[in-house]
């Protein structure tokens, strides 16, 4: 950690000495670094699980990594505000896998505002799968899925679906019928970098989630809701408006910085 400071602190010394930034570099500050904050869950993750994270160098959970696993155990919904690269992925996937393990007829509704960021997650996600092994299935549904494709994924519902809030608009709660045994099985509804939801487009997606939540109702089951986000300043406002629904906030993360 202290090379990476030196190598930063290297970095913009260089700067100030290049003619095009001399003059604009108003302010320079340093900040000290924070050492990683871990924590053990109230219950530890089943065996499967904890070896599977092993295998993939992951030894402990960061603190906010352990209080989502807790809090969502409880069947609180939960709103992640850390920043970014704090290891937000993997709170919201290891109570998913878990839930999975435990019950292989569960289902998760993923949601992403970018197709790129749910191609990201998909290869995450798969490479969790490989690593605890086992009978499990994720797809994408979304613009780019072919129409083959997609009446094989409903014919067939994998665990884990992932999508956008457009498609799920579009393509599955106005075919809510189609999805029946999904819906019906829904455990957890993560919906990905929240900030992206602000203005018209964010009062489009709480109509949307709203939406869900009644169809999930009408086929009988009250999906967890676990939202993530970097830092922002007003979270329980904002997540409250999103889904109207209360959430617990975590907010400081037990991630380091250099």
């Amino acid at each position: 950690m202290r090379r990476e400071a030196d190598k930063i602190k290297e970095f913009i010394e260089r700067i100030q000495t290049l003619s095009q930034y001399r003059k604009r570099v108003s302010h320079i500050e340093y900040l000290p670094a924070r050492g990683s904050h871990y924590k053990e869950p109230v219950h530890p993750l089943p065996q499967k699980l904890q070896k599977a994270l092993e295998s993939l160098g992951i030894n402990k959970l960061y603190s906010h990594q352990a209080e989502a696993l807790d809090l969502i155990r409880e069947g609180r919904n939960v709103a992640i505000v850390t920043p970014t690269a704090s290891g937000k992925t993997l709170a919201f996937n290891l109570p998913v896998l878990e839930k999975i393990l435990a019950d292989n007829e569960s289902k998760a509704l993923y949601l992403f505002p970018t197709k790129a960021l749910t191609q990201d997650q998909m290869k995450s996600i798969k490479q969790l799968f490989k690593a605890v092994g086992g009978d499990f299935q994720a797809e994408i549904y979304d613009g780019d899925t072919t129409p083959y494709r997609r009446s094989k994924i409903r014919k067939k519902m994998p665990n884990i679906i992932m999508s956008n809030p457009d498609m799920l608009h579009a393509a599955i709660l106005a075919h809510h019928s189609a999805w029946a045994d999904f819906f019906k099985n829904l455990k957890f509804v993560i919906v990905d970098e929240i900030h992206s939801y602000k203005g018209i487009f964010g009062c489009h997606v709480a109509h949307i989630l709203r939406r869900l939540r009644r169809v999930c109702s009408y086929y009988g089951s009250n999906p967890q809701f676990i939202l993530c986000s970097a830092t922002m300043a007003n979270p329980e406002e904002f997540v409250g408006q999103l889904t109207g629904l209360e959430h617990e906030i975590i907010k400081e993360s037990g991630r380091g910085s250099c």
